[in-house]
């Protein structure tokens, strides 16, 4: 146990003041965008906070611990890492009246294991100088106007296997493996990269369009220690795809208890409290993405993007095709970019 503890040694002699306990966060998302948020919640509960931060191995780390764990609330980006950890076995069930009435259906698990916090949209970039539309489809991205014209990072990134499974999801698989096909053949090169390096090479003229996901957009806009990112986003314009129909694909950043949660109550506080309008705004703002409360409002910045329209689809029924897109990623031998 004192290793485990180990890594919550400053904040737990930080927070031995507090009469109201404590509440430990294991979190995928990284603490100085999740700071303010605990700060709120601490200065209104009394409840101090202690996260670890893992970039990666999260659900191993739990399991490992098994019931001697200290993580009582898990913080996480992307549905697909939601799921790891319920199939992974380190969650548990939450039926809580504010935390239902906050959160919309659509972005929680059907069997109360997880929460949806904010969403983020899988959209284009599109150079303002070569691009003269202003809307757009994903199922466009297939046609052979765009030939020579596209950037995108690794076909097996969570990112756009989200996006690959919820075109199968939309459309069978078969009409996926065309639409791959297509897409991959209208790469301007092989895919590689981060979202922000396609904002780079649409500045530079390597490409017309890119897939990338909105809060990346904020983060660029605000960058004040390498600017040069600044001047990307002038170069670009952001579409939101299928605006006219279902609407652009979206993914969360979300929340789950703990399956060994050693304060069980202070942890369902925190989430309650995320589930808040206040603290939803509050996230939203830090990591430039939309809250899933209705009414909450996204920050100024986010704003500026345009209007998002959702798709509707709840992202379970997305999430269950996400192994079949990779498997079609790999058939299609999407990474080796486009045919010669």
């Amino acid at each position: 146990m004192t290793g485990v503890f180990a890594a919550f040694a400053v904040a737990l002699s930080a927070g031995a003041a507090y009469a109201d306990g404590e509440v430990n966060i294991y979190s995928y998302r990284q603490p100085e965008l999740i700071q303010p948020l605990l700060d709120a919640f601490t200065k209104e509960t009394g409840i101090a906070t202690n996260v670890l931060f893992l970039d990666k191995g999260l659900v191993e780390r739990i399991q490992a611990e098994g019931e001697n764990s200290p993580a009582d609330v898990i913080l996480t980006v992307d549905i697909a890492r939601l799921t790891e950890a319920k199939e992974g076995g380190v969650t548990q069930a939450v039926v809580d009246e504010t935390i239902n009435k906050d959160i919309p259906v659509k972005y929680r698990d059907a069997d109360n294991q997880w929460f949806g916090l904010t969403t983020r949209g899988r959209v284009v970039y599109a150079s303002k100088d070569r691009v003269a539309q202003n809307d757009i489809t994903y199922e466009e991205l297939a046609d052979p106007k765009w030939k020579g014209k596209i950037c995108i990072r690794d076909g097996q990134h969570s990112y756009n296997i989200g996006l690959f499974a919820s075109m199968i999801a939309h459309h069978g698989a078969e009409f996926t493996e065309t639409w791959l096909t297509g897409l991959k053949n209208n790469l301007a090169r092989k895919p590689n990269g981060s979202d922000r390096s396609q904002a780079k090479s649409i500045a530079a003229g390597e490409c017309d369009i890119a897939l990338g996901n909105t809060y990346y957009v904020g983060v660029m806009m605000t960058n004040d220690k390498e600017p040069e990112q600044k001047e990307w986003v002038k170069a670009m314009k952001v579409l939101f795809p299928n605006a006219g129909d279902r609407g652009t694909h979206v993914n969360i950043s979300g929340m789950a208890l703990a399956k060994y949660a050693p304060n069980k109550d202070n942890a369902i506080k925190l989430m309650e409290f995320l589930s808040s309008k206040p603290a939803q705004e509050i996230y939203a703002e830090q990591v430039y993405e939309y809250p899933v409360l209705p009414g909450a409002e996204p920050s100024a910045v986010v704003k500026s993007f345009g209007t998002i329209k959702p798709d509707q689809m709840p992202l379970t029924d997305v999430a269950k095709y996400r192994k079949q897109a990779s498997e079609l990623v790999d058939k299609v031998g999407f990474n080796d970019g486009p045919s010669q």
